[in-house]
Formats: C-alpha cells, sequence, structure tokens
C-alpha cells in the first residue's frame, strides 16, 4: 500500500467516526484535498486511490495542473482572490471558496457573464477570529455582503469558509467552528442562505482539528499535509 493510500484511508476513517460522533452520515463530509506546492504525480496518485476534490491557492499553479489531470476532478479555489484574477479563477475552478468583498464577487460575475454564463457556487470567506493578518470579512458584515451578492445572477453562495485562529489543542478551535455554523444559521434565517433549498456548505477544518469541525457542522474539510506529508 502506497503512503498516499494508506493516509487517504485514515482520513476517510476518521472523517467516518467523527460524523458518527456528531449523528451525522459520513456522506455529509467532503474531504478537499490541499495539493498547493504539490507536484502533479502525488496528485494523480490521489485521484487513482479515489480522490476527486482538490483545493488550490494560486491560479497559475492550478492551470499547469488541472491540464494534466483528469477532467473527473473537481477544483476549488481556497487562496486569497484578488481581482486581477477573477477571470483565471472562474475559467479554473468549480467554486471559489474565499469571496469576502463585493469586488471580486462583481469579478467573478462579470467573468462568468462573458464565458458563457455559467452560475458558480461560492462560499463566503469569514475572517471568525478577527485576525488583522487574515484575508475573510467580519462576522456582522456577511449580511450586508450577501444581500449585494444576490443581484449577482451568475453566483450562488452556498456558505461559509473559515480559518480559525491556530491552536495546538483542537478544542482550542472548537468554539470558532460553533460560531460559524450559528452565523451560517442566523444568515439561513434571514433567507440569505440556502434561500433555495440546497444544502449550506460549512469549509472548515484542516489536517489538525478536522475531526472537531465535523463534530461542530463541517461540510468540507481541507486537508493537506496529512494526506500528502509537509510540502517540500
Amino acid at each position: 500500500m502506497t503512503r498516499i493510500k494508506h493516509n487517504l484511508q485514515l482520513i476517510q476513517a476518521r472523517i467516518e467516526k467523527a460524523a458518527r460522533r456528531a449523528g451525522r452520515p459520513q456522506e455529509a463530509v467532503r474531504l478537499v484535498a490541499v495539493s498547493k506546492k504539490q507536484p502533479v504525480e502525488l496528485l494523480r496518485e490521489a485521484f487513482a486511490c479515489g480522490q476527486t476534490l482538490f483545493g488550490e491557492n494560486y491560479p497559475q499553479e492550478a492551470a499547469g495542473k488541472i491540464a494534466r489531470l483528469d477532467r473527473a476532478i473537481a477544483w476549488h479555489f481556497i487562496g486569497h482572490l484578488q481581482s486581477n484574477k477573477a477571470a483565471t479563477a472562474a475559467a479554473l475552478f468549480d467554486m471559489v471558496q474565499t469571496v469576502d468583498r463585493l469586488k471580486i464577487a462583481r469579478a467573478l460575475d462579470r467573468s462568468l457573464a462573458e464565458s458563457g454564463g455559467r452560475i458558480m457556487p461560492i462560499l463566503i470567506q469569514v475572517n471568525i477570529g478577527r485576525e488583522p493578518q487574515k484575508a475573510g470579512i467580519a462576522p456582522e458584515d456577511c449580511a450586508g455582503l450577501l444581500k449585494s451578492i444576490l443581484d449577482l445572477k451568475h453566483l450562488r453562495v452556498r456558505g461559509l469558509m473559515i480559518m480559525p485562529p491556530f491552536h495546538d489543542d483542537p478544542e482550542e478551535t472548537r468554539p470558532y467552528f460553533r460560531q460559524t455554523r450559528e452565523l451560517a444559521s442566523s444568515l439561513c434565517g434571514q433567507g440569505l442562505l440556502a434561500a433555495d433549498g440546497g444544502g449550506v456548505e460549512l469549509s472548515m477544518g484542516m489536517s489538525g482539528d478536522y475531526e472537531t469541525a465535523i463534530e461542530e457542522g463541517a461540510t468540507l474539510v481541507r486537508i493537506g499535509s496529512a494526506l500528502f506529508g509537509e510540502r517540500k
């Protein structure tokens, strides 16, 4: 058994156990394999083991990989997006998880309209820990941003994405995951999320704390080092 296959099986088993503890089916949680700075060969190996969803941080790097890998792979953009890269992101990715400004949303919407009118699901990145060095909109500003995005015809907000403050102990991040779930519930109650009856996505949890995130409602967990090993 290869290292990638072993790691993937271990992660999937832990996802299943965490989901079970929360009274949720394993299928409610999807693994986003964070593949930035990883060689194409490792991505190809992960795909051969059944992993079909990958997350990339840099449009230029992702473009080279997407061109070389199977078209059955789904790609999420999980890095900081600049408005001048919106057209590239709109062309390459199935979802952008890191929309935190109306300017970015409008740029994506315009690019999608100009390139055939595809509708793209997006997530709103929330700075749940209010860390000045991190991207993301403040929790109290989410409703206003969502109201503005409702007017954009080619975007559908599917949920929230966070990068909470780092802690060695996953229990220290639990309150941030819980706050995000509660924020999403509040936004749903206002008719700003899941207004079309679709489910709400919560992208939260990484290699060190994804099990805790799942217990608090994560539907997407972004895992890189636990799957591929440390980047070189």
